[in-house]
């Protein structure tokens, strides 16, 4: 075939040269520089927009106005999530019909990130950014929730940010009960109620961005609306049937502190359920460190686990040394990881 095909075309027709890829236009190393592009802090995110508040001198101005931009076409399937910061170019005017676009996503300190449940392989990054979790739990009216404070504590500790405990609706509860469980872990904590004094959260807030976290109906808008007066962050009801409050905030958004001191809060939807497969079983025990040192002598490849048969966690107990609270909690994050949470 090949020889009865040799000769047939000659170099005068067009079937003897090879037909142009597709593609073929030469690409050039040459990127746009965006000498021009300003810096930028994702406020929050809506369907592929993004409200973005310009980096000035000093403390977070919170009458700055709002730009509205997209993500440019170069960035590719790159998330941008709030408490990025970003260079972005274009309208940066803040006036109604503007549209910038983001051009580059600087390098994040630090992402919490979860994922829907315990099998879901999908990660889901929430905040970039931030260097506090605060995580909200009510004494009463929704009962304390242990496993979502536990799986907060792991998600703070392995992403580098530091935890910190809001206990509110203190005049329904006494809350050393929850305090000392978690008191071991040294966890700075703080108590609220409505209408309290909110002197040492504010303290705690001050010259920091921080990530409120919580269940629906926990006080979580409350206090946003509390340290932050313009806000206007809708409150929720918990139901007296099951117990659970409904979801109030839709979307993450970060909001200015008020006052010299500066800072940043975002505020994050109610959740119902904090997966952490993303988290491998031998990182969970670095986020209980009192009971880290006491598994020095586990012998090599344990888990932890309450069926491991030689785990030092076990002889701990049996000693009086570790805190049963703490166990059970790490143990059932363990577990959690291949039984769906109810």
């Amino acid at each position: 075939m090949a020889g009865r095909n040799a000769g047939r075309y000659s170099e005068h027709d067009h079937e003897h040269y090879e037909r142009p890829r597709r593609r073929t236009r030469p690409r050039t190393k040459d990127r746009p520089t965006y000498d021009d592009a300003v810096d930028a802090v994702v406020v929050t995110v809506d369907r592929g927009r993004f409200t973005l508040e310009l980096d000035g001198a000093g403390p977070r101005d919170p009458e700055a106005p709002r730009v509205l931009a997209m993500k440019a076409r170069p960035l590719g399937r790159k998330g941008v999530v709030v408490g990025d910061r970003v260079r972005v170019v274009g309208d940066v005017s803040g006036e109604d019909g503007a549209l910038a676009r983001i051009v580059e996503v600087r390098e994040r300190s630090t992402i919490l990130r979860r994922t829907a449940d315990d099998d879901d392989p999908v990660e889901r990054v929430i905040v970039a950014n931030a260097e506090q979790l605060v995580i909200v739990t009510a004494l009463a009216d929704p009962e304390p929730r242990q496993g979502l404070i536990d799986r907060a504590l792991v998600a703070a500790f392995t992403s580098g940010m530091t935890p910190v405990l809001c206990l509110t609706k203190a005049d329904l509860a006494d809350p050393e009960i929850l305090l000392s469980t978690y008191r071991s872990l040294g966890v700075p904590w703080v108590v609220t109620q409505r209408g309290g004094d909110l002197g040492p959260l504010r303290e705690r807030l001050a010259g920091r961005t921080s990530v409120l976290l919580g269940h629906s109906g926990v006080g979580k808008s409350t206090l946003v609306n509390a340290l932050v007066p313009d806000a206007d962050r809708e409150v929720g009801h918990v139901n007296a049937v099951t117990g659970r409050g409904r979801h109030t905030s839709t979307s993450a958004y970060l909001l200015p502190l008020p006052g010299a001191a500066g800072g940043a809060i975002i505020d994050t939807p109610g959740i119902r359920s904090f997966g952490l497969a993303h988290v491998r079983p031998e990182q969970l025990i670095e986020a209980f460190p009192d009971l880290d040192e006491m598994t020095e002598d586990c012998p090599r490849g344990c888990t932890h686990g309450a069926e491991e048969p030689e785990c030092a966690l076990d002889d701990a107990l049996l000693e009086g040394r570790a805190d049963p609270d703490r166990v059970q909690s790490f143990r059932r994050l363990l577990a959690a990881r291949s039984v769906p949470e109810h």
